[in-house]
């Protein structure tokens, strides 16, 4: 009986876990929506790369410079948009 009820408990942790997980990327989602268009594209890079908390800085720094470079968004707002994009990478790690 006891293990059937660690089993179970487990399950249900998982399930937990995996809906709260759910919930944070549909929270920067959210927030990414609201981003201008080099935003948006910061954003996504952002994302795709799979930052953790500790990595965000550097990871945002790095993907942001990489568009600005390749002239696929402002180099004049491009601090601005980095910002406002990594604080919705942070929603969707948080």
């Amino acid at each position: 009986m006891s293990k059937t009820m660690a089993a179970m408990t487990a399950a249900f942790t998982v399930m937990i876990c995996a809906s709260m997980a759910w919930a944070d990327a549909s929270a920067g989602d959210v927030c990414a929506a609201k981003l201008t268009p080099d935003g948006k594209a910061i954003y996504a890079a952002v994302v795709a790369a799979n930052p953790t908390s500790q990595t965000l800085r550097d990871v945002v720094e790095h993907q942001t410079r990489e568009l600005a470079m390749a002239d696929r968004i402002s180099r004049d707002t491009a601090r601005n948009n980095a910002v406002a994009a990594a604080d919705c990478v942070r929603a969707r790690l948080n």
